[in-house]
Protein backbone atom coordinates (compact mmCIF):
# COMPACT_ATOMS: atom_id res chain seq x y z
CA UNK A 1 0.00 0.00 0.00
CA UNK A 2 1.30 3.56 -0.99
CA UNK A 3 0.17 6.42 1.25
CA UNK A 4 0.58 10.23 1.14
CA UNK A 5 0.89 12.32 3.86
CA UNK A 6 0.04 16.35 3.31
CA UNK A 7 0.44 18.74 5.89
CA UNK A 8 -1.12 21.95 4.33
CA UNK A 9 0.19 25.55 5.73
CA UNK A 10 -1.35 28.22 4.86
CA UNK A 11 1.39 29.09 1.97
CA UNK A 12 3.20 25.68 1.91
CA UNK A 13 2.82 21.84 1.87
CA UNK A 14 4.97 19.32 3.26
CA UNK A 15 4.77 15.78 1.29
CA UNK A 16 5.82 12.06 2.02
CA UNK A 17 5.43 9.39 -0.04
CA UNK A 18 5.30 5.87 1.99
CA UNK A 19 5.39 2.49 0.90
CA UNK A 20 3.54 1.08 3.96
CA UNK A 21 6.04 -2.19 5.36
CA UNK A 22 9.05 0.37 5.26
CA UNK A 23 9.70 3.50 7.44
CA UNK A 24 11.47 5.25 5.35
CA UNK A 25 9.64 7.15 2.66
CA UNK A 26 10.16 6.71 -1.23
CA UNK A 27 9.76 10.23 -1.33
CA UNK A 28 10.08 13.76 0.47
CA UNK A 29 9.48 17.63 0.18
CA UNK A 30 8.01 20.91 0.13
CA UNK A 31 6.02 23.69 -2.22
CA UNK A 32 6.66 26.92 -0.43
CA UNK A 33 5.49 30.50 -1.21
CA UNK A 34 2.13 29.18 -2.24
CA UNK A 35 0.41 31.66 -4.31
CA UNK A 36 3.37 33.28 -5.69
CA UNK A 37 4.63 33.47 -9.10
CA UNK A 38 8.30 32.65 -7.12
CA UNK A 39 7.02 29.57 -5.09
CA UNK A 40 9.24 26.98 -4.74
CA UNK A 41 9.35 23.14 -4.83
CA UNK A 42 12.37 20.88 -2.87
CA UNK A 43 12.26 17.20 -3.77
CA UNK A 44 14.01 14.56 -2.55
CA UNK A 45 12.96 11.16 -3.65
CA UNK A 46 14.82 7.94 -1.78
CA UNK A 47 18.33 7.20 -2.96
CA UNK A 48 18.09 10.01 -5.75
CA UNK A 49 19.65 13.72 -5.61
CA UNK A 50 17.86 16.45 -3.94
CA UNK A 51 15.91 18.70 -6.52
CA UNK A 52 14.99 22.38 -5.69
CA UNK A 53 13.18 24.17 -8.65
CA UNK A 54 11.28 28.12 -8.68
CA UNK A 55 8.08 28.51 -10.35
CA UNK A 56 4.72 29.77 -9.90
CA UNK A 57 2.16 28.05 -7.75
CA UNK A 58 -1.13 30.28 -7.05
CA UNK A 59 -2.92 27.70 -4.80
CA UNK A 60 -2.78 24.29 -2.80
CA UNK A 61 -4.93 22.70 -5.69
CA UNK A 62 -1.76 23.95 -8.08
CA UNK A 63 0.50 22.47 -4.75
CA UNK A 64 -1.05 18.91 -4.86
CA UNK A 65 -1.02 18.79 -8.73
CA UNK A 66 2.72 19.87 -8.77
CA UNK A 67 3.43 17.21 -6.24
CA UNK A 68 1.72 13.95 -8.24
CA UNK A 69 3.17 15.03 -11.45
CA UNK A 70 6.89 15.02 -9.49
CA UNK A 71 5.93 11.87 -8.12
CA UNK A 72 4.94 10.21 -11.26
CA UNK A 73 8.25 12.05 -13.03
CA UNK A 74 9.49 9.10 -15.37
CA UNK A 75 13.69 10.40 -14.18
CA UNK A 76 12.92 11.24 -10.66
CA UNK A 77 9.28 9.99 -9.73
CA UNK A 78 8.73 7.02 -7.69
CA UNK A 79 5.10 5.89 -8.99
CA UNK A 80 3.88 5.39 -12.70
CA UNK A 81 0.67 6.95 -12.09
CA UNK A 82 -1.20 8.87 -9.08
CA UNK A 83 -3.89 5.68 -8.58
CA UNK A 84 -0.93 3.69 -7.27
CA UNK A 85 -1.44 5.86 -4.25
CA UNK A 86 -4.73 4.23 -2.33
CA UNK A 87 -4.66 6.53 0.71
CA UNK A 88 -3.73 10.41 1.32
CA UNK A 89 -3.10 10.97 5.31
CA UNK A 90 -4.17 14.51 5.84
CA UNK A 91 -2.85 16.23 8.72
CA UNK A 92 -5.78 18.50 10.48
CA UNK A 93 -4.61 20.59 13.68
CA UNK A 94 -7.62 20.73 15.20
CA UNK A 95 -10.32 18.21 15.51
CA UNK A 96 -11.99 20.30 18.63
CA UNK A 97 -14.26 17.45 20.46
CA UNK A 98 -15.86 15.98 16.91
CA UNK A 99 -12.97 13.92 16.63
CA UNK A 100 -11.27 11.87 19.31
CA UNK A 101 -9.49 10.39 16.57
CA UNK A 102 -8.75 9.54 12.94
CA UNK A 103 -11.40 9.56 10.89
CA UNK A 104 -12.08 8.70 6.88
CA UNK A 105 -13.17 11.81 4.83
CA UNK A 106 -16.97 12.39 3.55
CA UNK A 107 -18.91 15.17 3.20
CA UNK A 108 -20.44 14.90 6.66
CA UNK A 109 -16.72 15.06 8.04
CA UNK A 110 -16.03 17.75 5.54
CA UNK A 111 -18.64 19.86 7.31
CA UNK A 112 -17.43 19.04 10.30
CA UNK A 113 -13.98 20.66 9.92
CA UNK A 114 -15.34 23.40 8.60
CA UNK A 115 -17.33 24.05 12.27
CA UNK A 116 -13.53 23.31 13.75
CA UNK A 117 -12.12 26.47 11.58
CA UNK A 118 -13.30 29.07 14.73
CA UNK A 119 -10.92 26.81 17.12
CA UNK A 120 -7.96 27.33 14.64
CA UNK A 121 -8.93 29.91 12.03
CA UNK A 122 -4.87 29.70 11.06
CA UNK A 123 -4.31 26.12 10.36
CA UNK A 124 -7.44 24.47 9.48
CA UNK A 125 -8.61 26.51 6.31
CA UNK A 126 -5.27 25.17 4.67
CA UNK A 127 -5.99 21.62 5.88
CA UNK A 128 -9.10 21.61 4.82
CA UNK A 129 -8.21 23.21 1.12
CA UNK A 130 -5.53 20.44 0.90
CA UNK A 131 -8.62 17.70 1.50
CA UNK A 132 -10.63 19.34 -0.89
CA UNK A 133 -7.97 19.68 -3.33
CA UNK A 134 -6.55 15.79 -3.14
CA UNK A 135 -10.60 14.66 -3.80
CA UNK A 136 -10.53 16.45 -6.99
CA UNK A 137 -7.10 15.25 -7.82
CA UNK A 138 -6.86 11.75 -6.41
CA UNK A 139 -10.50 10.98 -6.79
CA UNK A 140 -9.70 7.10 -6.01
CA UNK A 141 -7.98 7.66 -3.10
CA UNK A 142 -9.11 7.27 0.29
CA UNK A 143 -8.52 10.24 2.29
CA UNK A 144 -7.84 10.50 5.91
CA UNK A 145 -8.07 13.57 8.49
CA UNK A 146 -5.42 12.85 11.21
CA UNK A 147 -5.81 15.32 14.08
CA UNK A 148 -2.98 17.12 16.35
CA UNK A 149 -5.70 17.37 19.23
CA UNK A 150 -6.97 13.88 19.09
CA UNK A 151 -4.85 11.31 21.52
CA UNK A 152 -5.82 14.45 24.44
CA UNK A 153 -9.44 13.90 23.77
CA UNK A 154 -8.69 11.02 26.66
CA UNK A 155 -8.11 13.72 29.07
CA UNK A 156 -10.80 14.07 31.75
CA UNK A 157 -12.98 17.03 32.45
CA UNK A 158 -10.87 18.27 35.58
CA UNK A 159 -7.73 18.07 33.49
CA UNK A 160 -9.19 20.42 29.83
CA UNK A 161 -11.72 22.33 31.55
CA UNK A 162 -10.66 26.00 32.97
CA UNK A 163 -11.92 27.51 36.11
CA UNK A 164 -14.03 30.23 33.70
CA UNK A 165 -18.02 30.29 33.89
CA UNK A 166 -18.96 26.80 32.82
CA UNK A 167 -21.28 27.91 30.03
CA UNK A 168 -18.22 29.40 27.87
CA UNK A 169 -17.82 25.33 27.92
CA UNK A 170 -20.84 24.17 27.13
CA UNK A 171 -21.76 27.32 24.65
CA UNK A 172 -17.85 28.33 23.37
CA UNK A 173 -16.15 24.80 23.66
CA UNK A 174 -13.79 26.62 25.57
CA UNK A 175 -11.57 23.62 27.02
CA UNK A 176 -7.78 22.83 26.79
CA UNK A 177 -7.40 20.91 23.78
CA UNK A 178 -4.05 20.19 23.33
CA UNK A 179 -1.78 19.92 20.29
CA UNK A 180 0.97 17.32 18.89
CA UNK A 181 -0.78 14.62 19.61
CA UNK A 182 0.56 12.41 16.30
CA UNK A 183 3.86 13.17 17.76
CA UNK A 184 3.54 12.71 22.00
CA UNK A 185 1.57 8.95 20.61
CA UNK A 186 4.45 8.14 18.42
CA UNK A 187 7.58 8.56 20.54
CA UNK A 188 5.74 7.29 23.90
CA UNK A 189 5.06 3.97 21.72
CA UNK A 190 8.65 3.85 20.74
CA UNK A 191 9.51 4.28 24.40
CA UNK A 192 7.53 1.70 25.52
CA UNK A 193 8.92 -0.69 22.46
CA UNK A 194 12.65 0.50 23.69
CA UNK A 195 11.81 -0.97 27.16
CA UNK A 196 10.25 -4.09 26.12
CA UNK A 197 6.94 -3.76 27.99
CA UNK A 198 3.51 -2.95 26.90
CA UNK A 199 2.05 0.66 26.18
CA UNK A 200 -0.86 0.26 27.87
CA UNK A 201 1.12 -0.76 31.17
CA UNK A 202 3.62 2.85 31.74
CA UNK A 203 3.46 6.02 33.32
CA UNK A 204 5.25 8.49 30.59
CA UNK A 205 5.82 11.80 30.21
CA UNK A 206 6.61 13.43 26.64
CA UNK A 207 8.63 16.35 25.49
CA UNK A 208 8.17 17.61 22.46
CA UNK A 209 10.35 20.54 21.84
CA UNK A 210 10.69 22.36 18.64
CA UNK A 211 9.96 26.16 18.49
CA UNK A 212 6.35 25.13 19.53
CA UNK A 213 6.61 22.72 22.52
CA UNK A 214 4.26 21.06 24.74
CA UNK A 215 4.60 18.07 27.40
CA UNK A 216 1.95 15.60 27.84
CA UNK A 217 1.17 12.76 30.73
CA UNK A 218 0.32 9.32 29.05
CA UNK A 219 -1.04 6.95 31.72
CA UNK A 220 -1.38 3.80 30.27
CA UNK A 221 -1.43 4.76 26.52
CA UNK A 222 -4.16 7.76 26.82
CA UNK A 223 -3.82 11.57 27.61
CA UNK A 224 -4.58 12.33 30.63
CA UNK A 225 -2.82 16.10 30.73
CA UNK A 226 -0.68 18.36 28.48
CA UNK A 227 0.30 21.74 28.55
CA UNK A 228 -0.93 23.59 25.17
CA UNK A 229 -4.55 24.62 26.27
CA UNK A 230 -7.64 26.19 24.10
CA UNK A 231 -4.48 27.25 22.20
CA UNK A 232 -0.86 26.71 21.49
CA UNK A 233 -0.41 29.41 23.22
CA UNK A 234 -0.64 28.25 26.48
CA UNK A 235 2.12 25.78 28.67
CA UNK A 236 5.92 26.06 27.98
CA UNK A 237 7.74 28.84 26.79
CA UNK A 238 8.59 28.53 23.51
CA UNK A 239 10.80 30.15 20.56
CA UNK A 240 7.96 32.82 19.87
CA UNK A 241 5.31 32.14 22.49
CA UNK A 242 5.22 33.48 25.75
CA UNK A 243 3.42 30.10 27.54
CA UNK A 244 1.84 30.34 30.57
CA UNK A 245 1.67 33.84 31.94
CA UNK A 246 -0.76 35.57 34.62
CA UNK A 247 -3.68 36.53 32.44
CA UNK A 248 -4.15 40.24 33.56
CA UNK A 249 -0.94 41.24 31.88
CA UNK A 250 -2.33 41.23 28.22
CA UNK A 251 -4.91 43.49 29.87
CA UNK A 252 -3.11 46.01 31.54
CA UNK A 253 -0.06 45.91 28.56
CA UNK A 254 -3.21 46.66 26.27
CA UNK A 255 -4.98 49.40 28.34
CA UNK A 256 -1.25 51.13 28.85
CA UNK A 257 0.20 51.10 25.41
CA UNK A 258 -3.50 51.28 24.01
CA UNK A 259 -3.07 47.89 21.92
CA UNK A 260 -5.87 46.20 19.65
CA UNK A 261 -6.67 42.61 20.81
CA UNK A 262 -4.82 42.04 17.43
CA UNK A 263 -1.70 43.33 18.40
CA UNK A 264 -1.62 41.45 21.46
CA UNK A 265 -2.34 38.37 19.94
CA UNK A 266 0.73 39.44 17.76
CA UNK A 267 3.06 40.01 20.35
CA UNK A 268 2.08 36.92 22.52
CA UNK A 269 2.54 34.62 19.55
CA UNK A 270 5.30 36.12 17.44
CA UNK A 271 7.50 38.26 19.70
CA UNK A 272 7.43 36.74 23.07
CA UNK A 273 8.65 33.44 24.56
CA UNK A 274 12.91 33.14 23.70
CA UNK A 275 12.44 35.94 20.91
CA UNK A 276 11.20 38.20 23.94
CA UNK A 277 13.51 37.12 26.39
CA UNK A 278 16.87 38.08 24.50
CA UNK A 279 15.33 40.96 22.24
CA UNK A 280 16.33 38.96 18.99
CA UNK A 281 16.38 35.53 18.78
CA UNK A 282 14.39 32.53 18.59
CA UNK A 283 16.68 29.79 17.27
CA UNK A 284 17.32 27.71 20.50
CA UNK A 285 20.82 26.51 18.55
CA UNK A 286 21.82 30.18 18.82
CA UNK A 287 20.37 30.29 21.92
CA UNK A 288 22.37 27.29 23.17
CA UNK A 289 25.95 28.29 21.69
CA UNK A 290 25.42 31.92 23.32
CA UNK A 291 24.41 30.17 26.33
CA UNK A 292 28.13 28.41 26.40
CA UNK A 293 29.30 31.47 25.16
CA UNK A 294 28.08 33.21 28.55
CA UNK A 295 26.05 36.04 27.10
CA UNK A 296 23.36 37.10 29.69
CA UNK A 297 20.34 37.36 27.98
CA UNK A 298 20.91 33.81 26.34
CA UNK A 299 21.99 32.04 29.79
CA UNK A 300 18.47 33.96 30.99
CA UNK A 301 16.39 32.72 28.37
CA UNK A 302 18.23 29.20 28.85
CA UNK A 303 17.93 28.39 32.18
CA UNK A 304 13.73 29.90 31.92
CA UNK A 305 13.75 27.56 29.32
CA UNK A 306 14.43 24.33 30.87
CA UNK A 307 12.89 25.63 34.32
CA UNK A 308 9.52 25.26 32.85
CA UNK A 309 9.94 22.14 31.42
CA UNK A 310 11.21 20.98 34.60
CA UNK A 311 8.10 22.37 36.22
CA UNK A 312 5.87 20.42 33.87
CA UNK A 313 7.92 17.04 34.49
CA UNK A 314 7.42 17.24 38.21
CA UNK A 315 3.66 18.25 38.10
CA UNK A 316 2.90 15.55 35.79
CA UNK A 317 5.22 13.07 37.72
CA UNK A 318 2.48 14.03 40.65
CA UNK A 319 -0.30 13.63 38.30
CA UNK A 320 1.02 10.11 37.14
CA UNK A 321 1.31 8.77 40.12
CA UNK A 322 4.78 8.25 39.76
CA UNK A 323 6.79 8.20 36.29
CA UNK A 324 8.48 4.93 34.27
CA UNK A 325 10.07 7.26 31.19
CA UNK A 326 10.68 10.87 30.18
CA UNK A 327 10.71 11.33 26.49
CA UNK A 328 12.42 14.42 24.64
CA UNK A 329 11.73 14.78 20.98
CA UNK A 330 11.33 17.30 18.28
CA UNK A 331 14.59 19.73 16.95
CA UNK A 332 15.11 20.68 19.93
CA UNK A 333 14.42 17.62 22.44
CA UNK A 334 16.67 15.21 20.50
CA UNK A 335 19.27 17.36 19.45
CA UNK A 336 20.13 19.34 22.72
CA UNK A 337 21.71 17.68 25.04
CA UNK A 338 22.29 20.52 27.55
CA UNK A 339 18.41 21.08 27.52
CA UNK A 340 17.92 17.68 28.58
CA UNK A 341 20.23 17.43 30.89
CA UNK A 342 19.08 21.07 32.48
CA UNK A 343 15.69 20.16 32.63
CA UNK A 344 16.35 16.92 34.47
CA UNK A 345 18.58 18.66 36.97
CA UNK A 346 17.54 18.10 40.35
CA UNK A 347 14.99 15.48 39.48
CA UNK A 348 16.98 12.86 41.12
CA UNK A 349 15.31 12.51 44.21
CA UNK A 350 12.27 10.84 41.77
CA UNK A 351 14.68 8.61 39.87
CA UNK A 352 15.70 11.02 37.05
CA UNK A 353 18.84 11.23 36.43
CA UNK A 354 20.43 12.15 33.64
CA UNK A 355 24.18 10.01 32.54
CA UNK A 356 26.42 12.70 30.72
CA UNK A 357 28.24 10.41 28.82
CA UNK A 358 25.13 8.44 27.28
CA UNK A 359 23.48 12.17 27.11
CA UNK A 360 25.95 13.70 24.37
CA UNK A 361 23.82 12.04 21.70
CA UNK A 362 21.60 13.32 18.64
CA UNK A 363 18.60 10.51 17.63
CA UNK A 364 17.63 7.90 19.56
CA UNK A 365 19.34 6.56 22.95
CA UNK A 366 18.93 5.85 26.41
CA UNK A 367 20.26 9.23 28.21
CA UNK A 368 19.58 8.35 31.92
CA UNK A 369 21.48 5.92 34.46
CA UNK A 370 18.27 6.29 37.27
CA UNK A 371 15.01 4.45 37.96
CA UNK A 372 13.16 6.44 35.38
CA UNK A 373 14.31 5.89 31.97
CA UNK A 374 15.33 9.22 29.98
CA UNK A 375 14.99 8.86 26.59
CA UNK A 376 15.58 11.09 23.19
CA UNK A 377 13.45 9.48 20.49
CA UNK A 378 13.20 11.31 17.31
CA UNK A 379 9.75 12.12 15.86
CA UNK A 380 8.49 11.29 12.68
CA UNK A 381 4.85 12.44 12.45
CA UNK A 382 4.56 11.96 8.80
CA UNK A 383 4.95 7.63 9.19
CA UNK A 384 2.71 7.69 12.20
CA UNK A 385 0.03 9.68 9.73
CA UNK A 386 0.84 7.39 7.36
CA UNK A 387 0.39 4.22 9.39
CA UNK A 388 -3.23 5.46 10.91
CA UNK A 389 -4.69 6.00 7.55
CA UNK A 390 -3.60 2.41 6.68
CA UNK A 391 -5.15 1.40 9.89
CA UNK A 392 -8.07 3.33 9.14
CA UNK A 393 -8.53 2.02 5.41
CA UNK A 394 -7.69 -2.03 7.01
CA UNK A 395 -10.31 -1.54 9.65
CA UNK A 396 -13.35 -0.91 7.15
Amino acid sequence: MKVLVLNCGSSSLKFQLFHMGQDDPLAVGLVERIGNEDAGLRYQPEGGDKLKEVLPVHDHQEAIDLVLKTLCDPQIGKIADPSEIEAVGHRVVHGAEEFTGSVLISEAVLRKLKECVRFAPLHNPPNILGIQASLWLMPLARQVAVFDTAFHQTMPPEAYLYALPYEWYEEDGIRRYGFHGTSHRYVAEQAARLMGKPFDSLKIITCHLGNGASITAIDGGKSVDTTMGFTPLEGLAMGTRCGDIDPAIPMMVMNDKNLSAKELDTILNKKSGMLGVTQGESDMRVIEDNYFDGVARDVLAMKMYCRRIKKYIGAYAAVLGGVDAVVFTAGVGENSPITRELSCEGLEYMGVEIDKKANDVRGEALVSKGAVAVYSIPTNEELAIALEAKMILEAE
